[in-house]
């Protein structure tokens, strides 16, 4: 299940590093690029309540078959894609796939495993998440230097096989009680507008930075309907039709269940407290792990060039950090408690990620971030290992596949906001840094704000140009300490968001393991 899990997590991060090899490849248009590494993300986050619901009537191991199975196929359409359509096509098959995946694991592990056995499987199953996370551009590093970006996704089809040969002989069926009965008469009104909602809320978070949060920023077009270039951007009409939607869920969740009728979403879930508060805790963990992933490698090659290989070796300590700690986890959790462990891991991340904000220069490279990067990872590793289990505890069994869909929601919720959000302060910051450094410089003012823009809107990477025109010198390193200032400020406010999430972890009380009614301590 770990395995199966490892295999989306790789996919969901790998796209990015190979991007470039792709549209030079295929020719793709700068919205394709944009689709080809947020459509997966964006129909993931839109099916998992729906399929985690599916896996509690229709069983958990057939949603991890039929999803592995697939992933799989979808991946093999990615290898043999003809041009950007194609893969936009496949990719999103790849959400669907993995939206099957992720609730049946996590719904399975809680149901099967109990007592000392819970907190070492949760423990193996976080740290497999949060290593993989950062093991994916490594891996697309070393394909993109190879040039063989097609055996990123064909490499599924073998690993699918066996995944599912694996699932049939060892994972056991789990299903809810009753669920022949509520098979009759499912929440189909709910389903849909938990898809339509979320996928909305998801879409307009991530275009944002593409398309204006307010203002329109460039020209959008969908289906032969062109948005309007100037006014209003369309990010705001999508995320306030997700807030209608999802408000509109929750009235129909309240009345089904009133009635005592089945329901998509039980909302029942939100006054569990650990299961609320886990859930945010997740989602501003995810903030804070994207938004670093996402910034770091812009950082790296703005200031030194350095090539998707050397990026993602620079990021191989989070990896390392958070195996290392995700197998101690189960130990600490059993001994001090799941929750202890959070705590823990929570001081650990947000400890790391200020040193790493008041210490980067424009001199720091990849071994300068590498003791930071590690005691993150080792951080992230016992509090993604145990915040699920801790979030998950009080939750009955019967419930486990609409619990673990909305956890994995929050988790998904929250890497978009955290490349959303830190992404926003970094390229700001770059902006606003960089046209300070110029404002006495001898360029002309209008060749001074076209330098700061071209930077901004390059994410850094403009950088590499500058550093290539002898002429322009000065203006290099200024973009370097430019670089500097805008990664230091992205740092500190990840370092604020993981702040109010070891707050909220600090609220989190040891769980009554519904499966052995007993305190976890």
């Amino acid at each position: 299940m770990s395995l199966g899990v490892s295999l989306i997590v790789v996919d969901a991060t790998i796209a990015g590093v190979l991007l470039p090899r792709i549209v030079a490849d295929l020719g793709l248009t700068t919205t394709d690029a944009e689709w080809v590494t947020s459509v997966y993300s964006l129909v993931f986050a839109a099916l998992l309540i729906p399929f985690g619901r599916a896996g509690d009537l229709f069983g958990r191991r057939r949603m991890f078959v039929l999803g592995t199975a697939v992933f799989a196929v979808a991946s093999v359409a990615a290898a043999l894609a003809g041009d950007g359509s194609a893969l936009i096509g496949a990719r999103a098959l790849q959400g669907v796939g993995a939206s099957m995946i992720m609730p049946a694991t996590l719904s399975t592990v809680n149901a099967v495993f109990t007592g000392r056995d819970r907190a070492v499987a949760f423990g193996i199953w976080g740290s497999m998440i949060s290593g993989m996370a950062a093991l994916g551009p490594l891996a697309g590093g070393a394909l993109a230097t190879g040039g063989g970006w097609r055996w990123a996704f064909g490499i599924n089809l073998p690993l699918g096989v066996l995944l599912i040969a694996a699932a049939l002989r060892c994972m056991p069926e789990t299903r809810a009680p009753g669920a022949g009965s509520a098979r009759r008469e499912i929440d189909w009104i709910g389903g849909a507008l938990s898809v339509l909602g979320l996928g909305a809320l998801v879409c307009g978070i991530i275009e944002g930075q593409s398309y204006g949060w307010w203002a329109a920023t460039r020209p959008f077009s969908m289906a032969g309907f062109d948005w309007p270039e100037r006014g209003l951007s369309p990010v705001p009409v999508v995320l306030g039709l997700g807030a209608v939607l999802i408000a509109a869920l929750v009235v129909v969740e309240r009345s089904r269940a009133a009635a005592g009728r089945p329901v998509m979403l039980d909302l029942e879930l939100f006054r569990i407290p650990n299961f609320r508060r886990g859930n945010l805790a997740s989602a501003l963990i995810n903030v804070g792990e994207l938004g670093l992933l996402f910034v770091l490698p812009l950082f790296l090659l703005g200031v030194h060039g350095t090539n998707p290989m050397q990026i993602s070796l620079a990021i191989l300590p989070l990896a390392v950090g958070a195996f290392l700690s995700g197998g101690y986890a189960g130990r600490l959790a059993n001994k001090r408690g799941a929750h202890r462990a959070v705590q823990i891991g929570m001081v650990l991340e947000v400890v790391a990620v200020v040193a790493l904000g008041l210490t980067v220069s424009a001199t720091t490279g990849g071994l300068g971030l590498a003791p930071w990067m590690l005691l993150y990872g080792l951080g992230l590793g016992l509090t993604s290992a145990q915040l699920t289990n801790v979030s998950l505890a009080d939750v009955p069994p019967a419930r486990s596949g609409q619990a673990s869909g909305t956890q994995s929601t929050a988790r998904q919720i929250g890497a978009a906001l955290g490349i959303a959000a830190i992404g926003t302060v970094f390229a700001t910051s770059l902006g606003h840094a960089m046209a300070d450094r110029l404002s006495g410089s001898a360029l002309p003012p209008q060749r001074q704000a076209a330098i700061a823009r071209d930077l901004r809107e390059s994410a850094g990477t403009y950088g590499r140009d500058l550093h290539d025109t002898p002429a322009l010198a000065a203006e290099a390193r200024a973009a370097d300490q430019s670089l500097a200032v805008a990664t230091r400020h992205a740092a500190l406010t990840t370092a604020a968001v993981l702040a109010l999430g070891l707050a909220l972890s600090l609220r989190l009380r040891p769980s009554i393991d519904l499966h052995r009614g007993e305190s976890d301590r």
